[in-house]
């Protein structure tokens, strides 16, 4: 089969930042499924282990990478019980195996949903990396329920991307809360409403934005782009026994004692814990992905695919990383097969 990986972190212009090459299609065993891939999307982690994983160093075999693919059940491991041949999947794989960055992929069932019924591929490939996340965010860390929490207030920092496309629809359409958003530009201020943002405020000037939007402070805030680099904000925003949610990370020690006084949670997210650490909940991934196909076939929720290119090429994995890595993408990119 044809893969695309790359054997030393390059920058996204260099010809061999991305190369192709042949590889035996693997075996599907025990519980993992066989997937033909039809659509792939990127996204922010793609081009950050690109550029991190294989620094001064030359890999012997190519690294393949890739978070999000929809395809086809080509075989079935001996386990195997969710799925069978022929059956269309989609899913966001694991950290620690060969990504979706070729032509076959073998994925543990537990991590997979049947397909959105009424998505393409592409529509589909966008979805499920950002919608775990979202998910696990809202229903997992906060632990969300419309019985108690529905018309309380939700911050998303990071509002037009990939994450905050699909959780602006969670967080509004599925959990009644009141969303506020982040976005600077036109376009993105206005994918936000789109998405279903009741309202969108400047990053630049968020405390004052946001409360000159009426909200003094806000019950919830998910940060989906620079959890340090927000953290005052963050704090003088967060209603006493409010819960806070990040899934970026931090290079420097995360100051929590600022939120001693007003007893508030905070949670990191990270959606390949599951998978990485072979949770005794780790199928709970499959249930979720099953959830959102329901909700995006009933039209509850949508797709957040925004530009497909077509073919499963070198320069159009390069273009994909490209437009990532400029910081300015609105919603998914996907890469069509």
């Amino acid at each position: 089969m044809k893969a695309i990986g790359f054997k030393t972190s390059l920058p996204i212009n260099e010809s061999e930042s991305f190369i192709e090459f042949e590889t035996p299609i693997p075996e599907a065993k025990c519980r993992d499924i066989l997937v033909k891939i039809k659509a792939i999307s990127v996204n922010p982690v793609d081009f950050k282990i690109r550029q991190n994983s294989a620094k001064d160093t030359i890999l012997e075999s190519p690294k393949v990478i890739g978070w999000d693919a929809a395809g086809t059940v080509e075989a079935i491991g001996e386990a195997v019980t969710f799925f069978k041949p022929g059956d269309e999947v989609y899913y966001a794989g694991e950290f620690t195996r060969d990504g979706s960055n070729a032509e076959y992929q073998l994925v543990d069932e537990r991590i997979v949903g049947l397909k959105p019924k009424t998505l393409t591929d592409a529509e589909a490939a966008a979805i499920p990396l950002t919608a775990l996340t979202a998910w696990e965010s809202l229903y997992d860390r906060i632990r969300i329920s419309e019985q108690k929490d529905k018309g309380k207030s939700i911050l998303i920092i990071g509002g037009a991307g990939g994450m905050g496309s699909i959780a602006i629809q969670l967080a509004k359409k599925v959990s009644g809360l009141k969303v506020i958003t982040t976005a600077s530009r036109p376009e993105t201020k206005e994918w936000c409403k789109a998405m279903g943002a009741d309202v969108v405020v400047d990053h630049k000037n968020l405390v004052e934005e946001v409360r000159a939007a009426g909200f003094n402070e806000v019950d919830f805030i998910l940060d989906f782009v620079d959890l340090n680099g927000y953290w005052d904000q963050i704090v003088e925003l967060i209603k006493p026994q409010g819960h806070i949610v990040s899934i970026t990370g931090s290079a420097t020690p995360v100051v929590l004692n600022k939120l001693k006084n007003k007893s508030v949670t905070f949670s990191w997210e990270f959606m390949y814990t599951r998978s990485l650490f072979k949770t005794d909940d780790m199928e709970e991934q499959h249930r979720i992905l099953d959830q959102v196909a329901q909700l995006l076939d009933k039209g509850e929720i949508k797709t957040t695919l925004q530009q497909t290119l077509k073919g499963f090429t070198v320069e159009n994995l390069k273009e994909a990383h490209r437009l990532l890595e400029s910081g300015k993408t609105i919603g998914k990119v996907v890469i069509e097969y």
